[in-house]
């Protein structure tokens, strides 16, 4: 007769417990880089102005004023949104840095 071993029966069971109280853990969350968010003048579009239905000379020489200060302002914000990307970069490569040190 062949000897039965008393711990066989015992696998099954010590397997489903092992397997039900890693259910219930989390999955490991991987560290996240920093971001920045843009500021509301870098995301909101530019408005050019635009001339009347009929333009006079005086209107004409209103609108090009007013359209340089337009594309000035939105330079500007084209500008600060590449700011902001440019140091959300550095902020990433400070942070990758440092988490290469940790392990």
């Amino acid at each position: 007769m062949t000897p039965t071993f008393r711990w066989h029966h015992a696998v099954p069971v010590a397997c489903a417990l092992m397997t039900a109280s890693c259910a219930g853990l989390p999955p490991p969350s991987a560290p996240v880089p920093p971001q920045l968010i843009l500021p509301e003048a870098a995301t909101t579009p530019c408005s050019l102005t635009r001339l009347a239905e009929d333009p006079t000379l005086a209107d004409l020489e209103v609108a090009y004023m007013a359209r340089g200060g337009d594309l000035v302002a939105c330079d500007a914000a084209r500008q600060l949104a590449v700011d902001t990307l440019l140091a959300e970069r550095a902020l990433q490569v400070r942070w990758r840095r440092t988490v290469e040190r940790r392990r």
